[in-house]
């Protein structure tokens, strides 16, 4: 199993000003890692999807007929050598000056103090370092701004991780929204035509509407609402287009940041091995170009959540999938339902709209609503079949007009081995069934179990050691992990300084445990991942140790418990829908109720678990 290689900081023994410096470092490339959902517009080859599993059959260059739209639009070129050095040298010219800063500042700061014998005040220290935050901010901001590409994904993470960035780097980078550079709708139009037309149709036999404002347009694709045609279902959708020759800039972007986290790789700057993450990354990339798989994964994610994992019988999702358009896929253009909606990014934003108050019942009762519906989706694609979404963040997650939660953009999928899957069932019963925080017996259960994930420890460390990374990945309620770690994902106590290599498996299960622990966070909703996973693990394990048992293990037999739980989620449909319908004061009356019905059962649960 390929690990990444842990290096230990020395966060604890720089004053805490200094740390900025490794921070902005530290998730600068920690960004650009869990936003690296990218696909790129590569080769001319094109793939018409005709079955419904998405079999393909390659469509001759010469066979497509293109509108006149297409012979006036002059596609962007690849990137020459040239402008790739070119690229490469504006990179590092801008990121190093930014990062060396940091040292000059702390440097120039400790001379002085040691001249002098006199030593800053906090709020000289505050005013220092706020000038230095703005200066390197206004840097940062301007480089992105110019470089664009993988670099935008960059900002867009660092803009919304107020709770680890100085707010001068969050407000500096927040103007890079979901409408970057968005590309003209005419080679938007082009792209298309080149993907899915077949000989003798043209646009407009596909798309009765399409809108020229896209929905949103990041670095590598760009997406607009469009209407079918009759022939292809009258259904109101979502188009995906890659850009045009983005390839060469972005595989170029990787390796800039390969080569800055090895130029750190051997110094203390950095709590992670970013050069082997890269690494990885750049061999995964050229799977990642292809929307038909893309479309395949959907399919697959869709299957395992809408039917139970028991009966086979179909069930009520916990969240919503987009499902693609068969037909209308290839490589670079991915046609899919239209989910009406906001990303989670703007969701507070939305709901004060409406009135909606973070405080107020109805918004406490939609963070329950959300925590639930990622943690069963999760949960049962990790634990289930191990082929789940890879690349969870603020902008792949929909709240939709309706209330309920969606889930796109699968471009990034992991599939772990039946035995990570298995290993990982018995850390969620484990952790679930464990009398208290600090029972020996528990904690030395829980400490075998993360080692046989891989989870390798530096020397001298405390024994609990693995046990405290379990908790602290899966486990959001405890007040106080063992061994005496802090709960703070960057504090110099942290249970992750302990680690020498980490499985790359639970790397991309961590990304959606953190996701979910840090909404429970500003929520401030206590959430155990590993209470709500332990029913499905224990499943999972009775049903056999054997990758997607559950899924091939199917009743022929309609048991009355599942025509319940059908009609349980039929009915909460409706009412949910009814209740939507009513005034804001009487909407937030019954949401009241709800809550308090909810809070009460959450507070049974645990109090016959103590």
């Amino acid at each position: 199993m390929r690990a990444i290689k842990l290096e230990r900081t020395s966060l604890a023994r720089a004053p805490r000003r200094r740390t900025t410096m490794k921070l902005l470092l530290h998730l600068l490339l920690l960004a650009c890692f869990t936003t690296s959902n990218t696909h790129a517009f590569s080769s001319p080859s094109r793939l018409r999807i005709t079955a419904p599993h998405l079999s393909s059959t390659a469509t001759p260059e010469n066979e497509t007929q293109s509108s006149s739209s297409s012979a006036s639009v002059d596609f962007p070129p690849p990137l020459t050598k040239v402008q790739r050095l070119q690229r490469a040298a504006k990179f590092w010219s801008s990121a190093l000056p930014i990062v060396l800063s940091y040292y000059s500042k702390s440097a120039e700061l400790r001379v002085k103090e040691s001249f002098t014998g006199i030593a800053l005040t906090e709020e000289e220290q505050e005013l220092i370092w706020s000038e230095q935050h703005e200066k390197g901010a206004r840097k940062l901001a301007d480089t992105i701004t110019s470089l664009k590409g993988f670099y935008v994904k960059t900002a867009q993470i660092i803009s919304i991780r107020r709770d680890l960035f100085p707010k001068e780097y969050t407000e500096a980078l927040s103007i890079f929204t979901d409408n970057v550079d968005p590309l003209p709708v005419e080679l938007i139009k082009t792209v298309v035509e080149k993907e899915l037309l077949v000989q003798g149709e043209t646009f407009e036999d596909i798309f009765a509407e399409f809108d020229p404002k896209p929905l949103g347009a990041a670095s590598v694709a760009q997406v607009h609402r469009a209407v079918l045609t009759e022939k292809y279902g009258s259904k109101e959708v979502a188009v995906k287009i890659q850009r045009p020759s983005i390839e060469s800039k972005l595989m170029g972007d990787i390796a800039n940041l390969k080569q800055l986290a090895k130029t750190f790789r051997e110094s203390d700057a950095l709590p992670l091995d970013y050069y082997t993450v890269f690494s990885e990354l750049e061999k995964q990339l050229q799977d990642e170009f292809d929307f038909v798989a893309e479309a395949v994964a959907m399919d697959r994610i869709y299957e395992t959540v809408t039917r139970d994992g028991e009966s086979g019988l179909p069930c009520e999702s916990p969240i919503v999938l987009p499902r693609p358009v068969t037909g209308l896929i290839s490589k670079r253009v991915l046609v899919m339902d239209y989910l009406k909606g906001v990303p989670l990014s703007r969701a507070a934003e939305e709901m004060l709209k409406r009135g909606i108050q973070p405080d107020s019942p109805e918004s406490q009762l939609f963070g329950r609503k959300l925590l639930r519906s990622l943690t069963d989706v999760f949960g049962r694609c990790i634990l289930e079949t191990g082929f789940f979404h890879a690349d969870p963040h603020p902008g792949n997650i929909f709240v939709l007009d309706d209330g309920r939660i969606g889930l796109i953009d699968f471009g990034q999928v992991k599939q772990i081995s039946g035995r990570a899957r298995e290993t990982l069932a018995k850390v969620m019963i484990a952790l679930d069934d464990r009398e208290c925080d600090e029972n020996p017996a528990d904690l030395e259960t829980i400490s075998r179990l993360a080692l046989e994930l891989g989870v390798e420890l530096n020397e001298g460390t405390p024994p609990v050691a693995p046990a405290a990374v379990a908790m602290w990945l899966f486990d959001g309620s405890v007040d106080q992990l063992p061994g005496g770690y802090d709960k703070g994902e960057l504090s110099p106590n942290s249970p992750v300084k302990a680690l020498k290599s980490f499985p790359q498996d639970l790397v991309l299960v961590g990304r959606s445990t953190i996701l979910i622990k840090g909404l429970s966070s500003r929520l401030n909703i206590p959430w155990s991942l590993s209470k709500e996973w332990a029913p499905t693990a224990r499943k999972v394990l009775a049903a056999g140790t054997k990758q997607s048992a559950i899924a091939e293990k199917r009743s022929s037999k309609i048991r009355m418990k599942d025509v319940l739980r059908l009609l349980g989620s039929w009915s909460r449909g409706k009412v949910t829908r009814a209740v939507q319908r009513l005034p804001s004061p009487m909407r937030t009356k019954v949401a009241a109720v709800a809550l308090h019905l909810q809070k009460r059962r959450e507070a049974r649960e645990f109090k016959s678990k103590k």
